[in-house]
């Protein structure tokens, strides 16, 4: 059975693959690896995990203005997220949704971070406000 969450489309577009869940917020400056679309904060639930053509589902951004460039540092060395799933919109997250350019969505009716599991498939149709999850089996 699929779920179908609404929300704000960010960055238009659409994408659809395995969902990779963060309960934590991510870190950009010091928190990922962009040459390998790792997450490298030691102490990061994720640590060690690559985000690389999954959709990265997470809380929110943290950390100083630079988050954004390391995230369009991924793009530019092919290591970027499919798309990008985020419950608190804050300018630094979208910005770096932006400049990452891929599908990005918040402001969901219900908390994606609740709601989907790592390894889950999700469809991301930003254009339409529209995210949909088939649970993994």
């Amino acid at each position: 059975m699929t779920i179908e969450l609404r929300g704000r489309g960010i960055v238009p577009g659409y994408a659809e693959g395995e969902a990779l869940v963060s309960h934590e917020t991510i870190s950009g400056w010091g928190g990922i690896d962009p040459a390998t679309g790792t997450i490298i904060e030691r102490r990061h639930e994720l640590f060690g995990v690559c985000f690389t053509g999954k959709v990265l589902v997470f809380p929110g951004a943290k950390g100083s203005s630079g988050w954004s460039g390391f995230f369009q540092s991924t793009r530019l060395l092919g290591t970027a997220p499919l798309a990008m799933v985020f419950t608190t919109m804050t300018t630094k997250a979208a910005l770096g949704a932006v400049v990452t350019r891929v599908p990005a969505m918040s402001e969901f009716d219900r908390d994606p971070v609740d709601v989907i599991k790592t390894g889950d498939w999700v469809v991301v149709a930003a254009d339409q406000g529209l995210l949909t999850v088939a649970p993994a089996s």
